[in-house]
């Protein structure tokens, strides 16, 4: 063989192994592209705290026959193969993930890959009474927190006869008892501190008449 052969065969052979490595990494990577976009369920917003009642996708990657979407129980729990209950109180979708993973890697799989997005949100409500143009249920706006200002404007914001001064906020805890706070509404926006007392779920705002 000479040498201007030899030089031509090896380039050849170079580029063959090249194209079949290229191939190879192609075919290695995309599956775990699109396991990590998954376009029907979405991490969301990275402060988005998952609620009661919220629809979550929890894939593992190749491994289908662990994958399961499940509903947030009123506890806070889901329940998946192998590790049984998750409690998911005030994590985030991509806290949870974190979790799911460190469960599954402790007792049952190798370095798991481990995707949860949330495929329905579950509504989130509260009410505002009283001295207001649109009283009634306020829906929270979808991933996003809802202060006492930002209520109050949803439902139309005060009518002229509202006291804005003795606003009355109050909140079920999680041991039954209803605490009930009075908020100065007009000390707020004059102190530009209208993104104080964000709101929770089925928070109950009171907005009373002024007395003439």
């Amino acid at each position: 063989m000479t040498s201007r052969s030899a030089s031509a065969f090896f380039l050849t052979m170079k580029i063959r192994w090249l194209t079949f490595l290229s191939f190879f990494m192609i075919s290695a990577v995309v599956p775990f592209l699109a396991f990590g976009n998954n376009a029907e369920a979405d991490q969301g917003r990275d402060d988005y705290i998952i609620q009661p009642g919220d629809l979550l996708q929890v894939q593992i990657f190749q491994e289908d026959d662990l994958t399961r979407t499940v509903r947030v129980t009123q506890g806070n729990s889901i329940t998946l193969p192998l590790i049984g209950a998750v409690d998911v109180a005030g994590l985030t979708p991509r806290r949870a993930q974190d979790l799911i993973r460190s469960l599954y890697d402790r007792d049952y799989l190798v370095n798991p890959q481990v995707n949860v997005g949330v495929t329905e949100y579950a509504p989130r409500t509260l009410n505002v009474m009283g001295a207001v143009n649109k009283p009634g249920v306020v829906q929270f706006p979808q991933e996003e927190e809802l202060t006492l200002v930002d209520a109050i404007a949803r439902a139309g914001s005060f009518n002229r006869f509202a006291d804005r001064r003795k606003v009355k906020l109050s909140r079920t805890n999680d041991d039954g008892r209803t605490v009930t706070e009075v908020i100065d509404v007009d000390e707020l926006m004059d102190n530009g501190t209208n993104d104080s007392w964000p709101l929770q779920r089925d928070d109950v705002i009171f907005v009373p008449e002024r007395i003439f």
